[in-house]
């Protein structure tokens, strides 16, 4: 485990290798589970504000979705997410012309209309963060529909804390990200060392 400031990082972050493979998964992530994007609670309001100029980019079955259970919903354990069209996709995914499903929240982000990228949680996928009174768990989530990018990872020697350089960074900072390429990289002359002893 990695410790950088009041956040716990598994093992897995630094060593496991990912990179999304939309052209074969086809962003099976945003259609499958039990509820929608995970979202932390001062995203809700950032969803009411922008999603005037987010509709336009959203299919019909979405927009029908959220006039139906709003902008975002509360499950009975008390958590936020992002509504679903039949308890499906999430409302926000929009089909691309190959069938692959993306983000409208983040197509508008991309056209220059809204300064929010996308649910961190999404962002940050596969990272799962637990939050805890003092600290963060920030754990590496397996899932069966991610084979694919676990063989592109693995196959450009991508690990998941490079490949997620950037949502890490939108959520604890450069300074935060600095010190975790650090720690790995102490931690991999560590490994190195002692197996250099034992030989």
């Amino acid at each position: 485990m990695l410790v950088v400031g009041n956040t716990y990082i598994s093992d897995d972050v630094a060593e496991k290798q990912f990179v999304c493979d939309l052209e074969k998964c086809k962003g099976a992530c945003c259609t499958e589970g039990d509820l929608g994007a995970p979202l932390d609670e001062d995203e809700l309001a950032i969803l009411e504000t922008i999603y005037p100029v987010v509709a336009p980019y959203l299919s019909e079955e979405g927009r029908k979705a959220i006039e139906e259970q709003g902008k975002w919903i509360k499950d009975f354990e008390g958590d936020y997410s992002t509504p679903t069209i039949g308890n499906r996709e999430c409302a926000y995914a929009i089909y691309d012309t190959k069938g692959v499903l993306k983000c409208a929240i983040e197509q508008a982000y991309l056209d220059g209309k809204i300064d929010y990228h996308k649910p961190i949680s999404c962002h940050l996928y596969p990272i799962r963060i637990t939050k805890y009174d003092q600290w963060d768990a920030i754990n590496y989530h397996r899932w069966q529909i991610c084979h694919a990018a676990c063989q592109l990872g693995e196959s450009l020697k991508v690990p998941v804390y490079k490949f997620l350089k950037n949502p890490l960074i939108r959520k604890y900072g450069e300074a935060w990200y600095s010190e975790l390429e650090q720690e790995v990289q102490n931690k991999e002359t560590e490994k190195a060392i002692s197996i250099k002893k034992r030989k």
